[in-house]
């Protein structure tokens, strides 16, 4: 089997850290339709203001490798099939477009530097000591 038809077939996509702050492991999970196992310690994952990663993955702590299997036997087939679901529809937030469309990669940038350039003006602004 190639790397493609292994994602492909996946029920589920392991994505550690990694040893860059930036990893494909997450995207290309996205990409093939597999629902991403995210293992983030101390990772903010990427447009967590505008998305509900819950509905879409499996976010699991360093801590909880040991049960990992188990973890995701747990989860039933109602729930991973919503997840599926979920991932393809948010497949289009992590494509890129040679010509922007609207909700791919590039809007959700700048949105998210948008909101986090507004919170960080907002919370600047609260703490400004009144004259």
């Amino acid at each position: 089997m190639t790397y493609v038809q292994h994602m492909n077939s996946s029920k589920y996509c392991l994505c550690p850290m990694g040893y860059e702050v930036n990893s494909p492991r997450i995207v290309e999970a996205i990409y093939y339709e597999c629902v991403p196992v995210i293992i983030p310690d101390n990772f903010v994952l990427p447009f967590s203001e505008l998305l509900d990663w819950s509905a879409f993955s499996v976010v699991l702590p360093e801590k909880e490798i040991p049960r990992l299997k188990e973890i995701l036997l747990e989860i039933p087939m109602r729930r991973y099939l919503k997840m599926q679901m979920n991932v393809k529809m948010v497949q289009k937030h992590f494509l890129w477009s040679i010509k922007p469309r609207r909700y791919d990669v590039f809007h959700m940038i700048l949105h998210s530097i948008w909101f986090n350039l507004l919170n960080q003006n907002q919370t600047s602004s609260d703490h400004v000591p009144d004259s």
